[in-house]
């Protein structure tokens, strides 16, 4: 210890130790942001595009069914043959769990051309730029709502940090650059005076608890099927989906050819 720290008073040491897990948070609190929208948008990717081949496996899979029940008459057969067909029946609201590409008639025109050889427009892809995940950084670093210590300054930052959590999420670099340029006109706030000892023991325990309940939201997201997919190939996605869609096609190939074989056997 130097003489210099021997004469620190004992609330500036704490104060460094609140800082620096305060920083420490908000990097933990950036990542885990930026792995939810990568989440979000792989899940949304992965809908759009393999959503249609999804469907035509599960209506084959039912034909196929119903076409054995026709062929034995078999009850077991027949309870299989409906169960297939009822998990292809369209929903309510399932144009909203599908993403656009079906609808209660069924597959839209435009996902049923994924599944033959008709050109068609490519899911849209939303993944933040590289210069947009070092604007959206740079704004949760000085703007996070963990850094104000009075209410209103911490409501002022959760309403902005709002608006550039959806801004990143959409990938809208012109809009975090505006966002950034109004928060370097905000208004100056004044210096925290020293904090007791008390204030600064209970910031660490809720910086802990707050770091406790971001390690689960994390947990969750690495955990859950699309974010086990995402780590296969976390720099290029877009093949990760290449790579299954050709799978699927040809798992389409296989129903379809089971199919008609069973069609050309007749009754």
């Amino acid at each position: 210890m130097t003489a210099e720290d021997a004469g620190e008073r004992p609330e500036a040491r704490l104060e460094r130790a609140v800082r620096a897990a305060e920083q420490a948070l908000i990097e933990y609190e950036i990542a885990v942001e930026t792995f939810r929208v990568e989440v979000d948008n792989f899940s949304r990717l992965h809908h759009q595009k393999l959503g249609p081949m999804y469907a035509r496996l599960d209506e084959l899979d039912a034909r196929i069914a119903e076409a054995v029940a026709a062929r034995t008459g078999d009850p077991e057969d027949i309870r299989k043959a409906d169960e297939a067909r009822a998990r292809v029946l369209p929903m309510p609201g399932v144009e909203e769990l599908f993403h656009g590409w079906m609808d209660g008639e069924g597959l839209f025109p435009e996902a049923a051309a994924m599944l033959t050889e008709q050109p068609v427009r490519p899911p849209e892809r939303v993944r933040p730029s590289d210069e947009a995940r070092k604007l959206y950084r740079e704004l949760a670093r000085k703007a996070h709502p963990d850094l104000a210590q009075e209410d209103a300054e911490r409501a002022r930052r959760e309403e902005f940090i709002t608006r550039v959590n959806a801004a990143y999420a959409r990938g809208d670099e012109a809009l975090l650059r505006e966002l950034a340029e109004e928060w370097a006109k905000g208004p100056v706030l004044k210096e925290q005076g020293p904090t007791p000892s008390e204030e600064l023991y209970a910031r660490l325990e809720w910086l802990a608890q707050r770091k406790e309940l971001l390690t689960l939201v994390a947990k969750d997201l690495e955990e859950s099927a699309i974010g086990a997919m995402l780590r296969l190939a976390p720099d290029d996605p877009d093949r990760l989906l290449d790579e299954i869609a050709e799978q699927l096609l040809a798992q389409v190939s296989e129903r379809e050819a089971e199919l008609a074989a069973l069609q050309s056997q007749g009754p």
